[in-house]
């Protein structure tokens, strides 16, 4: 991978030439792995989604943004806006880092709209000439005429006393007619945890008003990208910890994404809830942040990707893409993640096929793909386990293996074609709380996402095979499997 010096990676993106942003679009261009249907930089870097907002009649999706390469360098906000969350408009970079207190970036953060105007609140990095990080959280507020004004000083300068300068991604919402910011961040004993500031209005005084008080007292060393949100009268609070570790089949990723549930007194900020449950169980999965839809529903949007981690399209001058939508309910007491229903607008060639399975491994015809939506039902399971194989050649596959007595599902791309470095091995595994009865997948260039059981659990991961691996096979251990596989290709959505 090519070296990146310091000053390389903090070089702005207003310094660079036509000629040479031309020669990186026409390097990014010629990768074999760019994404159709999901949102990708069209240079460098992306990483978390940020200011996500139904606001005047549009979606407004942004995330941090490295133009230059694939790498962690400095950060803008760039943004797209949509209609449907289905179709986007690149409406290019929002913010940029061009004062003292963003100087070393425009950090993760969250919009909001107050007095019929679009705000956003987000991390502003600098560091000082000895490299000592300085976080300060800093609104903004987008003019009509769509440029954006930086309200300073800094609504939340420093952080409090007790905590390190890994303070940052706040997530501003409003709740019985107070403005919260909900920050991530690190005690001085380098715990992680997530503090509260509130405001009479978002352009007034913000004040410390205290930590969420989780049974959490030592779970990894910082947490970031917090969001906080209610489902039926329930608490949920997301948030993204940094050091922990793995535990069996649980926390195999580098770092985590996941929530607790239960319910927060914003007088006393005590948390009761239960257990931390992880997002997704994928290997590709970080920083997600959410928003409510039209219609009221909460919309969760996800990082496909992850720090500190090699990619195959490092060296095309490339990295990294958003999730598809998912909307969050409550079943049964447990949080579920289901494909936006939007995305059925991406539809097109339906396919359906229905047939026995059994240890004959057998290929689907006429079933062909690289860009797709696959509905697998399963109508009856005689098999000890199946395992479906998808984006397979002679030489290459991606598997999903599903164990029917302990109902764990696992995704294996040991041989799904070239692998993201380093990666603790390369197969994930989770556990469903009933029988596995549905399968909905999104295949596109260089992802899988799976969601099980209509969202009971989603694993979603990077694949970078070759675009002839595009053929379908299933198979059992033992026993047979009556299938109804529906197929539709999948129309270009950015």
């Amino acid at each position: 991978m090519e070296q990146w010096s310091r000053e390389k990676r903090y070089r702005k993106y207003e310094e660079t030439t036509n000629e040479e942003m031309a020669l990186l679009r026409t390097k990014v261009n010629h990768s074999p792995f760019p994404q159709t249907y999901h949102i990708q930089p069209p240079t460098g870097l992306l990483n978390d989604p940020n200011g996500l907002i139904y606001f005047n009649g549009l979606y407004y999706i942004a995330h941090q943004w490295f133009p230059l390469g694939a790498v962690h360098g400095l950060k803008y906000w760039r943004l797209l806006t949509s209609k449907n969350l289905v179709q986007f408009e690149d409406r290019g970079v929002i913010l940029r880092p061009d004062q003292a207190l963003d100087s070393h970036g425009v950090y993760s953060g969250s919009a909001f709209s107050f007095n019929q105007s679009l705000y956003y609140m987000y991390t502003g990095n600098h560091r000082d000439d000895e490299w000592n990080r300085h976080s300060s959280q800093i609104v903004a507020k987008v003019l009509p005429d769509g440029t954006v004004r930086k309200i300073l000083p800094p609504a939340i300068p420093a952080p409090p006393k007790g905590y390190t300068q890994h303070f940052r991604d706040p997530k501003v919402f409003e709740k019985d007619g107070k403005w919260y910011a909900l920050i991530g961040a690190q005690r001085e004993n380098q715990t992680g945890c997530a503090v509260l500031y509130e405001a009479e209005h978002p352009e007034g005084q913000w004040q410390f008003k205290g930590e969420i008080q989780t049974q959490l007292e030592d779970f990894g060393y910082m947490w970031e990208c917090p969001d906080y949100f209610q489902i039926h009268g329930r608490d949920i609070l997301l948030f993204c910890p940094q050091g922990i570790e793995s535990q069996g089949d649980a926390y195999q990723n580098i770092y985590q994404s996941g929530y607790i549930m239960g319910t927060l007194n914003f007088d006393t900020l005590v948390f009761e809830h239960g257990p931390f449950v992880e997002l997704d169980h994928g290997f590709d999965f970080y920083a997600p942040q959410t928003m409510t839809d039209e219609a009221g529903r909460r919309v969760l949007i996800g990082w496909m990707g992850l720090p500190d981690t090699e990619y195959p399209t490092d060296d095309e001058g490339w990295a990294h893409c958003l999730t598809l939508p998912r909307t969050l309910t409550i079943e049964d007491g447990k949080l579920k993640q289901k494909p936006h229903m939007n995305l059925r607008k991406l539809r097109k060639n339906e396919e359906v096929a229905l047939g026995y399975a059994n240890k004959f491994i057998k290929q689907l015809h006429p079933y062909e793909g690289v860009q797709y939506e696959l509905v697998v039902d399963i109508l009856e399971n005689d098999a000890s386990a199946f395992e479906l194989q998808l984006r397979a050649s002679r030489d290459e596959f991606t598997t999903i293996r599903y164990q029917s007595k302990t109902r764990q599902i696992s995704l294996e791309r040991f041989d799904s074609g070239a692998l993201p470095y380093p990666v603790e091995g390369t197969m994930r595994v989770t556990q469903l709380d009933t029988d596995l009865k549905q399968l909905r997948i999104f295949v596109d260039t260089s992802s899988i996402e799976i969601f099980c059981n209509e969202g009971e659990r989603v694993l979603t991961s990077r694949i970078f095979p070759k675009t002839t691996s595009n053929k379908f096979k299933v198979v059992t251990d033992s026993g047979q499997i009556y299938l109804k596989m529906t197929k539709y290709d999948i129309v270009e959505g950015e």
